[in-house]
């Protein structure tokens, strides 16, 4: 999925500049990888919501703990205690790398399979009947 892949490849980009920022501007780029995160989520989100992708529960909830967990590691930082976050910064690599394989590629083979273009909201082969009457995006 062109969408999904873009927003990984820059999600990806902006963990290797936080990986190797120095101290002085981790929190900032931490920032910005939390900001992207948040908006490829919610991109996400609205994809499985639109097209009643069967584990929008559990994948969704997967990235509401992890933004909150991000989030939770701007308090350390600000303090001065950079190390949280750079600890988080090694586990999201690995935490991505596990979901992208899985659950995104799953999401990824739904939205091929009904035919979703996330621009438009439009469902061009609904395998299910019910997605027919879905809301657009």
């Amino acid at each position: 999925m062109p969408g999904m892949d873009d927003g990984h490849k820059t999600l990806v980009a902006l963990l290797d500049v936080a990986h190797e920022a120095p101290d002085l501007a981790l929190l900032g780029h931490w920032r910005n990888l939390v900001t992207h995160t948040a908006s490829v989520f919610e991109r996400e989100d609205l994809w499985m919501n639109a097209t009643r992708f069967s584990s929008t529960h559990i994948h969704t909830t997967q990235h509401k703990v992890v933004l909150q967990v991000m989030h939770e590691g701007l308090s350390p930082g600000e303090s001065g205690d950079l190390a949280p976050v750079r600890q988080m910064a090694n586990e999201l690599g690995q935490w991505f790398a596990n979901h992208s394989q899985s659950m995104d590629a799953a999401l990824a083979l739904h939205l091929r399979k009904t035919g979703y273009d996330p621009a438009t909201g439009v469902l061009s082969m609904p395998d299910d009947i019910s997605l027919q009457a879905c809301p657009q995006a």
